[in-house]
């Protein structure tokens, strides 16, 4: 079951905000309602100014620091998103609001493979909101990515170790056979030098032998002279 989940694609948990703080000057409530009314017709760009702009009015805005953080995700910012969801969080005091960022916190580590604390992060969000079942498929599926990031990880350094012990067997192997390439050659120089000197020695050998009978004959040719004389 687990391994179909793999298949699916983590979705971005959007959530739509359009509420401000009681109170709040005309001015920011217009910028929000822009910056609204930009993000849903796709135009991100705009709707990251008049956020800002309704920031500037009020920075304790939450819910426009939320959506600043969805307007630039959108716009493949995902570090400055994370900053503003960050902040919103920190300063949200509605607990599903407050789920709902720390939710794309978890959706944005979980796509840069931090399952960790992306985990951290997903499970923050179901204390605020325990019936979020979208937040408590992605925890399933990032623990399940963890674990075989961990796996993948023990394999690749067994394979490197193995890969290590396998190229110092090779090397060994490799010098052993030098070495008896060295020997075998320091003892086929020692029989060629002793077959050098063996031959040297039936030289010799033969030469006196020769020497020997050249005088034997000249002695008898000799004797064979007197004799006739």
């Amino acid at each position: 079951m687990m391994r179909s989940r793999r298949l699916i694609y983590i979705a971005l948990a959007f959530f739509f905000i359009c509420l401000t703080p009681a109170g709040a000057q005309m001015e920011e409530k217009t910028y929000m309602h822009k910056g609204n009314k930009d993000f849903v017709q796709k135009k991100y760009a705009n709707a990251e100014v008049n956020y800002r702009k309704t920031l500037e009015q009020n920075p304790s805005n939450t819910r426009a620091r939320y959506n600043l953080g969805n307007a630039l995700l959108f716009q493949q910012k995902p570090k400055e998103a994370m900053k503003e969801y960050e902040t919103a969080a920190r300063q949200e005091r509605n607990p599903r609001y407050k789920s709902m960022m720390y939710h794309n916190m978890g959706v944005i580590l979980q796509s840069q493979k931090q399952f960790g604390p992306a985990i951290e992060c997903y499970k923050e969000s179901l204390r605020n909101n325990p019936s979020d079942n979208q937040t408590r498929y992605n925890l399933a599926l990032c623990q399940y990515q963890l674990k075989n990031q961990k796996n993948n990880g023990q394999n690749k350094q067994q394979n490197k170790q193995n890969k290590q012990q396998n190229k110092n067997k090779q090397q060994q192997q490799n010098k052993q056979q030098q070495q008896r390439n060295k020997q075998q050659q320091q003892k086929s120089s020692m029989s060629k030098d002793n077959a050098d000197q063996m031959l040297r020695a039936a030289e010799m050998k033969e030469s006196r032998t020769q020497d020997k009978v050249r005088r034997a004959l000249q002695h008898s040719s000799r004797k064979q002279l007197d004799k006739n004389w």
